[in-house]
């Protein structure tokens, strides 16, 4: 009897202590959305970006919401798709974000840039390299990224979001060779933190982690062994009640860091992978608009 009456007695501590942290794990929103709240970000030049949540669309019946940007995004490389969606969904199961076309305009930008790196490199080390050659590259995303996964849980990998990309090499009007890249995203919940801004102090934020590992095919393949593509590491604060608060970006180069360093050619190429902080300056969240059944 008194061994049942320990173990009821446990299972009511348990509960006492668990239903309050269910609750308060529901009740905390990491992506308000309410129609014009905004949020002023900076990165480390100073550059400030402002997203203010409109109207968005209906999309096979799901309801999507959408941001203004100023200024309006011109260059592609410098593309965060964590903060500049075309389109997002909050739903109970996930936060999702329409970024297609961005991440697409993104990697096409990046991957143009080393290419004509490689070549201006070439032609600047006296290589015979004959006639320009051609890049026609081709980028496909998935329609929808999975930014956040509900409920979170520490430690916890989920797929984000999968990209592929082709380059077809063109000289002399013969087709040299292609490559063809695939990029698999994933993130991952690393714990809380507390985070200070010029916005001010966050405590409890959410840490998430994403990561790309991505996988490159030469056709003819190659004869000697190249060095992987360089990967892309974003590390997300998100504060309670609040959205972003912070977003620092690691970003390896593609091609360009494929190539071994002991290679014998007077190339000089950017080593360091390049690195983006943007931390939130000022915001403010709007309230939900009072529902129509209270009102008489």
């Amino acid at each position: 009897m008194i061994r049942n009456i320990c173990a009821y007695t446990t299972i009511i501590l348990i509960l006492s202590v668990c239903i309050p942290l269910f609750g308060k794990e529901e009740a905390v929103d990491y992506f308000p959305a309410t129609l014009d709240s905004y949020w002023v970000y900076e990165d480390q030049d100073g550059n400030e970006l402002k997203r203010t949540v409109i109207e968005g669309e209906e999309i096979a019946g799901e309801i999507y919401k959408a941001f203004n940007y100023e200024p309006e995004l011109k260059d592609w490389e410098n593309f965060i798709k964590y903060i500049c969606p075309e389109l997002f969904r909050i739903n109970d199961k996930e936060i999702t974000l329409s970024v297609k076309e961005g991440i697409e305009k993104a990697v096409k930008a990046q991957l143009k840039k080393e290419l004509d790196l490689l070549f201006k490199a070439a032609v600047q080390g006296g290589l015979p390299i004959g006639e320009a050659p051609t890049f026609d590259i081709t980028v496909e995303a998935e329609d929808k990224m999975s930014m956040l996964i509900k409920p979170t849980v520490a430690n916890e990998e989920w797929d984000v979001i999968k990209i592929n990309a082709n380059i077809e090499v063109t000289q002399n009007g013969e087709l040299q060779g292609t490559l063809d890249y695939t990029i698999i995203e994933t993130g991952i919940v690393l714990g809380n933190e507390t985070v200070e801004t010029a916005a001010g102090t966050f405590e409890n934020c959410l840490k998430v982690q994403y990561q790309t590992e991505t996988t490159a095919v030469f056709t003819p393949e190659e004869g000697g062994e190249e060095n992987p593509p360089g990967e892309t590491v974003t590390t997300v604060w998100f504060a309670p009640n609040v959205g972003i608060v912070k977003i620092h970006e690691k970003t390896g180069n593609m091609f360009l860091d494929m190539i071994p360093k002991d290679e014998d050619i007077p190339f000089i190429f950017p080593s360091a992978a390049k690195e983006i902080t943007l931390e939130l300056k000022k915001f403010e969240i709007k309230a939900e608009p009072a529902s129509d059944e209270n009102t008489e």
